[in-house]
């Protein structure tokens, strides 16, 4: 393992302004929800389109940004679930994963961390030293203390382990950071929502290409996000 100690790798205040709480009342498509705040009904960007079936149900406790340029009056930002509040806005996925690159969580502090680097058929998200290739996923879903992943078929997520492998042919490093946001002690496929992603994730393994996960808690009043510890993948 590569994590040490516990560090705080993203202060969502900073990144967002003030937060606020509503109450989830439904989803009105895959990126509105209407929600209660103060008691008035309002509308909310929802910027991850995984199902979240587990996590959006009524009456869930939400944490919200406001959204002063957009349409809707907030930004949803994480849903408590379980007694943990679940960071459920992918906007933040970048900076939270280089955040734990930079720190060296990969095993090595970088020199050099390029973001949206375009590679054949695919814009992959990190380019770190000019030769390894790191794509960025979110994981939200848990099962018996397994943190799973997709949520939903995913044919783009199944694109992007199709251009590491070819990457890693090619003579690159390359690897997937899973960012996992539920209480968890390892990750894998969801291979019952998306067998093809699970097979083709077997694929990469097998082909060298290296996987990282690490658990995030949000501390919903202060609105920092810390990495707590790495699991196994």
């Amino acid at each position: 393992m590569r994590f040490r100690s516990p560090f705080k790798v993203l202060d969502l205040k900073e990144e967002f302004g003030q937060l606020t709480f509503g109450t989830f009342v439904e989803r009105l498509n895959r990126f509105v929800v209407l929600l209660l705040v103060n008691g008035e009904l309002k509308k909310a960007h929802l910027s991850d389109t995984g199902r979240l079936r587990e996590l959006l149900v009524e009456g869930a406790p939400l944490l919200l940004a406001p959204n002063p340029r957009g349409k809707l009056d907030y930004k949803v930002v994480a849903v408590k679930s379980g007694g943990e509040w679940v960071l459920i806005n992918t906007q933040v996925h970048p900076k939270i994963a280089q955040g734990l690159i930079e720190a060296g969580c990969l095993g090595f502090k970088p020199k050099e961390i390029l973001r949206e680097v375009k590679r054949g058929r695919s814009r992959i998200d990190f380019l770190i030293d000019g030769d390894f290739y790191l794509e960025v996923k979110g994981c939200n879903l848990v099962k018996e203390g397994v943190c799973l992943f997709p949520d939903a078929p995913t044919e783009r997520g199944r694109k992007h382990l199709e251009e590491l492998i070819r990457l890693k042919r090619e003579g690159f490093r390359a690897g997937v950071l899973f960012l996992a946001f539920r209480s968890c002690f390892s990750l894998r496929p969801n291979a019952e929502t998306d067998s093809a992603f699970a097979e083709v994730f077997s694929e990469a393994k097998l082909s060298g290409v290296d996987f990282f996960a690490f658990r995030l808690v949000l501390k919903p009043l202060s609105g920092e996000v810390w990495a707590v510890e790495e699991i196994p993948v």
